[in-house]
């Protein structure tokens, strides 16, 4: 009896240490935006949106130039440019597509800014990263800065098969 209780208890831990899988789709809604899988292509669409949205004030809640916050300037310049569609907050943004360790133009990175607080951007080359910061702006940054390098928490890339 001793043995059958010591495998419940186990099968019940296990279980509810599980991870459930929760990944959110990414959604072509048009086939007229640069497609992902070409880098320089890509690379040229961010650094235009970048020209068309520098200096456009952060905004909690804003999705237009009077100013954007970063998950709504990450859904424009995906359903704009892309012809993606992403999910509102950043929060569910975290989970489209997939984990991956090695950068490419195009894909999303995350940070961890505090409890229960994240942020987003879309990565460009050599470490640098276009995004809606709280204090300047739409703007390009470099993931080496010591404030993005200490909140960084993964990156993810969004496969459209």
């Amino acid at each position: 009896m001793r043995r059958l209780a010591a495998a419940g208890l186990i099968l019940l831990v296990a279980a509810c240490s599980s991870t459930p899988d929760h990944r959110v789709p990414a959604v072509r809604v048009s086939d007229a935006g640069v497609a992902l899988d070409d880098t320089a292509a890509v690379r040229e669409t961010l650094y235009a949106q970048l020209d068309d949205w520098r200096g456009t004030p952060y905004r909690v809640g804003g999705m237009t130039r009077d100013g954007v916050d970063c998950s709504a300037f990450v859904l424009r310049v995906f359903r704009d440019a892309f012809g993606i569609r992403l999910p509102r907050t950043t929060e569910l943004q975290a989970f489209v597509g997939e984990p991956v360790e090695d950068r490419t133009a195009g894909d999303l990175v995350f940070f961890k800014t505090g409890w229960k607080q994240w942020h987003v951007g879309i990565y460009v080359e050599e470490q640098r990263f276009v995004h809606a910061s709280t204090s300047q702006g739409v703007i390009l940054s470099d993931l080496r800065n010591p404030y993005w390098a200490g909140h960084y928490w993964h990156t993810r890339r969004l496969r459209m098969d």
